[in-house]
């Protein structure tokens, strides 16, 4: 099972499995409802490495850029859900629209992103993490699924 850490903490144990020659992959989103897409994301990334570190979002985050009602599930459980999940190792909550300050200091061997990017070089954190000399790579499946999609039909609902 992962841990839900703060990035202090995260970011000390991550020094220590770098020195001990572990490759860190890392994937990010918001994860609001979990579902088969993101699961098919994270085992993807897990394959980029020896250990997993997943970042979400914060709340104020995730309800800047998805709108009014967002997110559905607080943070603090997301993170609690993600941890439990086997491809995960590690998770971290992040506040901003943009992980590349977290990248920046924690340096992962590998930046996962999903498949709808079209390419690693389409990815808004690409010059970031080649700056440090980390890979970008798209993973998962095609999405197909889409949380937003997902609330929708069950708003619809009789």
């Amino acid at each position: 099972m992962g841990e839900f850490l703060s990035l202090g903490e995260l970011a000390e144990r991550l020094a220590v499995m770098r020195r001990a020659g572990r490759r860190i992959a890392f994937a990010n989103g918001h994860f609001d409802l979990l579902h088969v897409g993101h699961l098919r994301y994270l085992r993807a990334a897990r394959e980029q490495g020896d250990l997993l570190v997943v970042a979400i979002n914060d709340d104020d985050s995730v309800a800047r850029l998805k709108g009014p009602g967002r997110p559905v599930v607080p943070a603090a459980e997301r993170a609690e859900l993600l941890a439990a999940l086997a491809p995960v190792d590690f998770v971290v909550v992040f506040s901003g629209d943009s992980p590349a300050p977290l990248l920046e200091r924690l340096r992962p061997d590998v930046h996962c992103k999903g498949t709808d990017y079209g390419a690693p070089e389409r990815v808004p954190e690409f010059a970031t993490v080649s700056a440090y000399g980390g890979r970008t790579v798209l993973v998962g499946d095609p999405k197909d699924h889409a949380t937003s999609d997902l609330i929708a039909r069950v708003r619809a609902l009789p």
